[in-house]
This record gives C-alpha cells, structure tokens and sequence, in this order.
C-alpha cells in the first residue's frame, strides 16, 4: 500500500484548525513552470504542497535567476503572510509536478487572526525557511560544486517522494549558480561514483546514503533545524 502525502504544517495543527483551513482550500494541480509568486507583487495565493515542489529564485541584473530554496510538502509558499506583509520576497515556479492546497491570502488571513495554533505553526516554519535561504548562500559562496549538487538532489528526493525524478540542464544550473558545462562535470562525478544516474535530465538516486556523505554540512543543518521545530 503507497503512504499517503500529507502537508506536514497542517498535520502539525489541531484537527479543529485544520478542518477550518481544509474547508477553505482548493485542491490544484502544480503544473511545471508555473509562477506562483513574482517579487514585489502580492501573493494572490498560499500553497500548500502535498506533492510536486516549488523553486525560490531570485534574480539580479541581467544573471540568471539564482535558486535559494525548495519548498515542498514539508512547508508552503507565502509564510510571511504571517508577518503581516502581503508581498513576495521572491519568485515562486514549479519546479516538480504534484499538487497541493490553495488558499486565498484573504482567507489564510482571517484564519491567522482566529488560529493562534496556525501562527505558530507557521512562525516556527518561517524560521526554518529562513535559515535555509541564508545556509544556501553561505554555501554557494563556500562549497565545492560537487558537494552543493548533492544538498540540492537531497532535498529534491525529499520533496519528490519518489527516487526517479525529472529535473532540466537550466535547472541544475541555477540551483548551483554556475554555467551548465559546470552542472555536466559535477553530475558526471556523482554518476561514476554510483551515486546517482543522470541522462537528459531523467535523475535516479542510487545511493542515498553515498550522497549524504558526499554532500557538504550545509543539508544536515537545514534538516536539523526543521526536525527540531518539528519533532
């Protein structure tokens, strides 16, 4: 029997906050490429994940769009709607297919102001996600592209649920910050490691322990973080 997919954040509420958030999303499909969110404008929605996962990017000048985190059914898109401001710090794009819950920001609004459960639940979230979004400029900054590209397929394999997923050139490239030849070496390391294979974008984990001990410090500490907020 498969394991049933569920938004960790409203499994964290009290089943009467979560009935009450439950009755006021929709179920939508998270379709590859779609932009969710766009910087300096408001979020129209929330997101709740239940498969698939969403991207975090931010861009400057004329580079390329550079990613900062992965959100999937571990947390959701628009948590610093808990702080009050309806604008999106960064660019929200599906970047692996599922669904998930949405809620308008009116309504996630009103449930904020009724469900203390849900303002902690989503404080203690908005922490984690921002220490994810400063480990991973420490370590694009610090660490080798190989150990970076293993984080990045870590965390993707824990939001993908599945240890085949499909994950483009482009992609790769702008989750590391480096030009795609550079993306091709990295991968073409892990693969002769036996750690991973990869042909046209088409990635299969095969070792995942090989790859927690070849990726750098920075996704244990991201993953302790979120296991210590929520047990």
């Amino acid at each position: 029997m498969s394991r049933r997919v569920v938004n960790r954040l409203l499994e964290d509420l009290p089943r009467k906050d979560r009935n009450r958030i439950l009755g006021c999303s929709a179920p939508v499909d998270l379709d590859f490429g779609a932009i969710l969110c766009e910087p300096a404008h408001d979020f129209p929605y929330a997101y709740f994940p239940l498969t698939g996962f969403i991207s975090l990017v931010t861009k400057v000048g004329q580079h390329e769009p550079l990613e900062m985190g992965l959100i999937g059914n571990e947390g959701m898109l628009g948590a610093t709607l808990v702080l009050g401001v309806s604008t999106a710090p960064l660019r929200g794009i599906v970047q692996g297919v599922g669904t998930a819950l949405r809620i308008s920001t009116l309504k996630l609004r009103r449930e904020l102001r009724d469900s203390p459960a849900l303002c902690r639940t989503l404080s203690r979230y908005l922490y984690v996600l921002m220490a994810q979004l400063a480990q991973t400029a420490v370590c694009t900054n610090f660490h080798e592209i190989d150990a970076r590209l293993a984080r990045w397929l870590l965390m993707t394999h824990d939001r993908a649920h599945a240890d085949h997923f499909y994950l483009t050139q482009k992609f790769l490239a702008d989750m590391l910050g480096v030009q795609r030849s550079a993306v091709t070496i990295a991968a073409g390391a892990l693969q002769r490691r036996s750690l991973i294979r990869y042909s046209r974008g088409e990635i299969t984990i095969l070792s995942r322990k090989g790859l927690e001990a070849a990726s750098c410090e920075c996704y244990a500490a991201v993953a302790a973080d979120y296991i210590e907020l929520f047990p």
